[in-house]
């Protein structure tokens, strides 16, 4: 990304101030998960989360032009398919999103920063939606 002057412009992982903040945005985010209930039963071992806080801010991170740890310890992201073991619904989008979105808000101060986050989380959170019927079979096209 460049400015009006042509000059490339740090990425947002920098203006933020890297792996630190992304690490406490995953706290706040993970500290409204640990109370919501049917939230907090999706994950294997809710009274240990240190291996989801860690991917989820290093995937975060790599996203946002930080480092590809992320990457060199996962692989791909696959987020549809890591994800598709658990039932996401709109209830559980939502519920997904209101925490991270509470955690944007207490961790962002940039308007424009904050919007291009949650933007970001709303397409995501959408996508790793697995209740629509999606992938499409044979069996479920129309029939005259």
């Amino acid at each position: 990304m460049s400015d009006e002057h042509g000059d490339a412009m740090p990425s947002l992982f920098d203006r933020l101030g890297g792996m630190p903040f992304f690490e406490r945005l995953v706290a706040a985010f993970y500290e409204g998960v640990r109370t919501d209930g049917p939230l907090i039963a999706l994950y294997p071992e809710p009274d240990d989360l240190t291996g989801a806080r860690r991917r989820l801010a290093t995937f975060l991170a790599h996203y946002w032009g930080g480092p590809d740890d992320y990457l060199r310890e996962r692989g791909h992201p696959r987020l549809r398919l890591r994800h598709m073991p658990y039932l996401i619904d709109a209830d559980m989008r939502d519920r997904w999103l209101r925490h991270m979105g509470a955690a944007v808000e207490s961790c962002v101060a940039d308007p424009a920063i904050r919007e291009e986050m949650l933007r970001y989380f709303v397409r995501a959170a959408e996508h790793l939606r697995n209740d629509t019927g999606l992938p499409i079979t044979p069996s479920s096209y129309p029939r005259d």
